[in-house]
């Protein structure tokens, strides 16, 4: 079945490792135990050749990223609880990685 230009497939949901380009911070002042001290960035994830792909994701940030920076973004919820390290906590996308350099070889 060919891919869609998500991260969906016949139906469920593929784990998936991505580009993205942080578009912005969250602030949530209430939020699940589990998730404080964490913080929540929007990622936007990129085709290869830097476009939008898909819509912009929320994610927990492990990797120190900020407004601006290409990064690895992890979209499987087990991936991202443990990039939280807290155990089992409501997220299913996290950086966890900022990008330096990409080289595609054709």
């Amino acid at each position: 079945m060919p891919r869609s230009s998500g991260s969906w497939t016949s139906g469920a949901r593929e784990a998936a490792m991505l580009i993205g380009r942080v578009v912005g911070n969250l602030v949530a002042t209430q939020k699940n135990e589990k998730l404080e001290g964490a913080k929540l960035l929007l990622v936007q994830p990129l085709d290869l050749q830097g476009g939008p792909r898909g819509v912009t994701v929320l994610a927990i940030d492990g990797a120190n990223a900020g407004v601006g920076d290409r990064v690895l973004l992890i979209q499987d919820g087990r991936s991202a609880q443990l990039v939280l390290g807290k155990g089992t906590a409501a997220v299913d996308a996290a950086v966890i990685g900022v990008i330096d350099h990409v080289e595609i070889y054709a």
